[in-house]
């Protein structure tokens, strides 16, 4: 896995507010929104593709940001959930429902804010965990951990 840095988690957080935005958040009402998964989720196969492709993306982004495995279970869960609605509303003289149901589940939102909360409950160290045991600094990062009640987990950017 390549080296990151702080700013690339940073970018990463971001880019995963984008992509919630736009799929489930583009047109607000209130509490409520509805984006270009639901839009889409009325236009054969594009509103899959759609679908699939921001899942993938966002669950790439978990990747690249070293989620928890919990975190990335919790987002597989949504975004499946999300994908099902989308994919059955394929099947003819059975896709009102199912589209209905994807334009008021908002998977996309729900598995971009897992990840970004768990990127906001990490302490990010720009060092390998080698590096950072060797040189003592390893007990400093798990203590600042420990002393933020916001934060779960050391993450070590580097290999």
């Amino acid at each position: 896995m390549a080296r990151r840095t702080i700013s690339d988690i940073e970018k990463i957080w971001s880019n995963v507010e984008g992509v919630k935005k736009l799929s489930d958040r583009a047109v607000g009402i209130g509490p409520f929104g509805i984006g270009m998964d639901g839009l889409l989720t009325w236009v054969p196969i594009v509103g899959t593709a759609y679908t699939l492709g921001a899942a993938g993306w966002l669950l790439i982004q978990a990747r690249r940001a070293k989620a928890s495995p919990g975190t990335v279970v919790q987002m597989m869960a949504w975004l499946g959930l999300d994908s099902a609605t989308t994919a059955v509303g394929e099947v003819p003289f059975l896709d009102f429902i199912p589209s209905v149901a994807d334009v008021l589940f908002p998977g996309h939102l729900l598995a971009a804010k897992a990840l970004q909360r768990d990127i906001e409950s990490t302490h990010w160290v720009e060092d390998s965990e080698r590096a950072a045991k060797a040189s003592g600094a390893h007990e400093g990062h798990v203590q600042t951990m420990r002393a933020d009640p916001k934060l779960r987990r050391v993450v070590y950017l580097h290999d």
